[in-house]
């Protein structure tokens, strides 16, 4: 198990669901989170069984902290809520897009989103 690997729990998520996941080798599969209303790209988290069956069922996004080796709910300690309004899993089944109703920042810097800061090409 590396050290980024989330616990071998067992996990409440529908069979069906974790059938079609293509994980990481780590068990992980990233989740994109979306402003659901203006298609703001907010952020990139990571997911396990346990982590997205916590999601679809109490309506926060939950995603596992490769850095601190557990589960968290957005906004738990900063305020910074992700609503989620809705979860799709992308044809591949590698990639979960959690469009959500954001309060506040989304990244851990204080900004709206991740990707504001460091813009490698923008159209003219």
């Amino acid at each position: 198990m590396s050290s980024s690997t989330p616990p071998r729990t067992s996990s409440d998520l529908d069979p069906a669901i974790a059938a079609r996941l293509k994980r990481s080798a780590d068990g992980l599969v990233p989740a994109i989170a979306q402003q659901h209303d203006t298609g703001e790209v907010l952020m990139l988290g990571w997911m396990d069984d346990e982590a997205l069956h916590r999601t679809l069922t109490t309506g926060r996004a939950t995603y596992w902290s490769r850095s601190r080796q557990e589960y968290w709910v957005k906004g738990d300690t900063s305020g910074h809520v992700q609503h989620v309004k809705a979860v799709a899993l992308d044809c591949d089944a590698d990639t979960l897009l959690v469009k959500v109703d954001q309060v506040g920042a989304a990244c851990h810097t204080g900004t709206r989103t991740c990707f504001d800061t460091d813009v490698l090409l923008a159209a003219e």
